[in-house]
C-alpha cells in the first residue's frame, strides 16, 4: 500500500511504492501532499514482475520552486520507464527536460541509460544531490537547460527525450514547444506525460500542434486508471 507522510525532519524519510494496481491511488496521494517547511527524504520502489525492486532515493524541497518536489506524471513516466525491457535502454542517450528533483531521469539512468537531467540554475544543486544519492554519477549528468535558448553544446543529440509535469506557467510555453523542436536533431522518441489542471494548458497544445502531432501511449496497463485522475502519457511527432 502506498504510504503517506508528512512534515517530516531532513532525517526522516517518506516512503512510497510504485505497484501496478496503486497507480490511481498514487496519483490522487500525491497532489494531495505538503513539502512546505524544511526539506525532506523521499524514497520510492517501483515494482515490476520478473525484476528486482528499483528504488530512487530523492531529495525533496519546494524553497527552490515547485520543481522541486515530486509530482504526479513523473511517478507515471518512472513507472512507464521501468515496464519496458531492459535492453531498450542500452547504448542509449537520454534527455529530460524541467527534470526538478531529476526523478524519471534518474529512473532511466537506473535503467541503463546514459542520461542528461536538465532544468533551471535553482534547480541544479538538488539534481545533483539526488544523482549522488543514487549513485548515479558516472550515468547521469545536471547540465542548465531553458527552454528557448540553444541546446548547450555539450549536450548530445538524445535519442529519447523524456518531459514530465512541464506544462504549469504559460508564460514558458512557446520556449517549451521551441526547446522541443530544436532537439528533434536525431528524430528522438519523446514520451510526455502531463496533469490536465487549468483551462490554460490547452493554449499550450493549440502551440504544439503546429509542430508536433501525438498519440496516446496505449502500451502501459495503467492507461486507463492515471486517465481518470487527468493523467495522460503521449508520443510525440514532429511535423513534417
Amino acid at each position: 500500500m502506498l504510504q503517506q507522510q508528512t512534515d517530516l525532519a531532513f532525517s526522516d524519510v517518506v516512503e512510497e511504492t510504485v505497484r501496478d494496481p496503486q497507480i490511481g491511488e498514487l496519483v490522487s496521494a500525491l497532489s494531495g501532499q505538503d513539502y512546505s517547511g524544511q526539506e525532506k527524504t523521499m524514497r520510492l520502489t517501483f515494482m515490476k514482475p520478473s525484476m528486482e525492486p528499483l528504488v530512487v532515493t530523492l531529495s525533496v524541497d519546494a524553497s527552490p520552486g515547485c520543481g522541486g518536489i515530486v509530482w504526479p506524471a513523473g511517478q507515471v513516466l518512472s513507472n512507464y520507464l521501468v515496464r519496458r525491457d531492459r535492453s531498450f535502454f542500452q547504448d542509449k542517450t537520454i534527455l529530460e527536460l524541467g527534470s526538478g528533483t531529476g526523478l524519471v531521469g534518474i529512473v532511466a539512468a537506473k535503467l541503463g541509460a546514459n542520461v542528461w537531467v536538465t532544468d533551471q540554475a535553482p534547480l541544479l544543486d538538488i539534481m545533483r544531490q539526488n544523482v549522488l544519492r543514487n549513485n548515479l554519477s558516472s550515468r547521469c549528468t545536471v547540465a542548465e537547460l531553458n527552454w528557448g535558448d540553444p541546446i548547450p553544446a555539450d549536450i548530445p543529440a538524445p535519442d529519447v527525450v523524456l518531459a514530465a509535469d512541464c506544462v504549469y506557467f504559460e508564460p514558458v510555453f512557446p520556449l517549451l514547444v521551441q526547446t522541443l523542436c530544436d532537439i528533434y536533431e536525431k528524430k528522438p522518441e519523446i514520451l510526455f506525460c502531463y496533469k490536465k489542471r487549468r483551462k490554460a494548458d490547452k493554449r499550450f497544445f493549440a502551440m504544439l500542434k503546429k509542430k508536433f502531432t501525438w498519440e496516446q501511449v496505449m502500451d502501459d496497463p495503467d492507461r486507463e486508471i492515471y486517465n481518470r485522475d487527468s493523467v495522460t502519457l503521449v508520443r510525440l511527432y514532429r511535423l513534417k
